[in-house]
């Protein structure tokens, strides 16, 4: 087995554009993508381009009439059918839709053949993590389920226990969907509370179909408001024990930023430095339990400046084994190229200043009272007994 990373990136992914008064701006992945080189990460990874995604594999996941509406309003955005979630304020349809659209699903599936065969350790693709796509539909800006596809793809190479830890502030629905019969995949969503954020779905007692695949989805819905000390609490309440039990041959994780405080769609206070430290605990869960094995993928994020290509920055730096100090002072080139593409002004350091984050464990007991405490014991309830752990 490769001992470096592989980062999958293609220029033409950028071409995933809503329009220009659409939040999910392709200006994060350009910028994230010049990051990454002026920290000179580029030495440290294989950077792949993979080809996109041919219809038989998107078939692994989405129905066929679903891709031919796809190609349909890739073809005529003027003629896309909103019975598929396509033409609506999220998903508006545009020209070329179905071609980046697969290929950013190739570079997750890439990713995921990679790290399978052994040709890389660890594999990114922070234009992947499209979560919300379902089988049938787009939904939440998400054409094709990248994700998804990556674990199918695992599956159909012969793995037999896939874990998928999703850090996004929304649910990942269309994960959990697609493997919602399937105890050979673990899913794992900390997200925003349904009362409060779309999709509305991820409540404790979604746990999988009944049968041997219940208690393989599993959801932590988390409190509006939710900060670091809480967000770090409940993923280490859950999350490792879980994967220790599960113990994946692959682990693939989905690292949204937009649990950040400045996300103009979200209502989490998380900062960078906290996300960081998720991202160090995924990398460090896929060492322990799945022998290296690790698909990182992005998601969301609406600060497309000031958050998103600093979040995923670091996934990339851990994955390729040269961490980015927090305290790191941003490359003033770089700096320069975001006020000449955006007019904004580019954030100094790789840090929102809470570096180290802190947080109080599980084991050192629990506030029946607290909110954050009550999100916690809701998900452990209603999964850990399923699989035979104390909750």
């Amino acid at each position: 087995m490769s001992g470096r990373a592989q980062l999958m990136w293609d220029e033409a992914v950028t071409g995933y554009d809503f329009g220009p008064d659409h939040p999910m701006d392709p200006v994060r992945l350009a910028l994230t993508r010049r990051l990454v080189d002026a920290f000179g990460l580029d030495r440290d990874v294989d950077v792949v381009s993979a080809k996109p995604a041919g219809e038989s594999t998107l078939r692994l996941v989405h129905r066929e009439d679903y891709i031919d509406a796809v190609k349909a309003a890739s073809a005529d955005p003027g003629a896309a059918d909103t019975a598929y979630g396509l033409g609506t304020v999220d998903d508006p349809a545009f020209a070329g839709m179905h071609e980046v659209s697969a290929l950013i699903a190739g570079q997750s599936v890439g990713a995921a053949e990679a790290v399978w065969r052994g040709e890389a350790l660890h594999a990114v693709n922070f234009a992947g993590g499209l979560h919300h796509a379902m089988p049938g539909g787009a939904s939440g800006f998400c054409i094709y389920n990248d994700a998804s596809l990556a674990i199918a793809r695992l599956l159909e190479l012969g793995a037999e226990r896939v874990a998928y830890v999703d850090v996004d502030v929304h649910h990942g629905d269309g994960v959990q969907a697609a493997f919602w019969e399937d105890p050979r995949v673990l899913t794992i969503s900390l997200h925003e509370h349904p009362r409060t954020l779309f999709p509305q779905t991820g409540w404790p007692e979604e746990t999988g179909a009944e049968g041997p695949a219940e208690g393989s989805a599993v959801n932590v819905a988390l409190p509006a408001g939710t900060g670091d000390a809480g967000w770090l609490r409940a993923f280490h309440a859950v999350v490792p024990e879980l994967i220790a039990d599960f113990r994946p041959q692959v682990l693939v994780t989905q690292h949204g930023a937009d649990t950040h405080f400045e996300d103009p769609l979200a209502h989490l206070a998380v900062s960078l430095d906290a996300q960081r430290a998720v991202q160090v605990a995924c990398h460090d869960l896929a060492h322990e339990y799945a022998d290296g094995k690790w698909v990182a993928l992005g998601g969301g994020g609406y600060a497309v400046v000031e958050v998103v290509p600093r979040s995923w920055t670091h996934l990339v730096a851990i994955a390729a084994g040269r961490a980015v100090e927090p305290t790191a002072v941003i490359p003033e080139g770089w700096r320069q190229e975001v006020f000449a593409r955006t007019r904004q002004l580019a954030p100094a350091r790789m840090t929102d200043g809470r570096w180290p984050v802190a947080y109080a464990d599980w084991e050192s007991g629990y506030d029946p009272a607290d909110r954050l405490d009550q999100a916690v014991i809701a998900a452990r309830k209603a999964v850990f007994p399923l699989r035979g752990l104390l909750a």
